[in-house]
């Protein structure tokens, strides 16, 4: 045999398991979701605002004032924070109205402790 041709040592299936509770494709996506949801300032912002409200739903026409941003970027961020399941969305007239959603939070929290 020529040295520049290796060879491909026999696989073993007993030798290299999968690991036994791996993350599936879908799981990794959606905690990616949530991660990538809270990984901006302002949506952190955000959802502090929500949270503190005492009625416990907040307009988008109140945060885009505390932000300093336009109300397009805010119902951007808002969007992403929905599209992730950490707020819900309720529309009235001409506005959305944003509130936590139960135990999101909390799920969100324990993200890392899963994998």
């Amino acid at each position: 045999m020529n040295s520049s041709q290796a060879v491909a040592p026999e696989l073993d299936a007993s030798c290299c398991p999968p690991p036994a509770a791996a993350l599936s494709a879908e799981d990794a996506r959606q905690k990616a979701l949530v991660f990538k949801a809270l990984s901006d300032p302002n949506r952190l912002r955000l959802l502090s605002f929500v949270k503190a409200d005492e009625s416990g739903e907040s307009c988008v026409c109140d945060l885009t004032e505390p932000l300093d941003l336009g109300q397009p970027t805010v119902s951007h961020h808002l969007k992403i924070l929905v599209d992730a399941g950490l707020l819900h969305r309720q529309k009235r007239g001409t506005w959305a109205y944003y509130s936590l959603v139960p135990g999101a939070l909390e799920r969100a929290a324990g993200l890392l402790t899963g994998l």
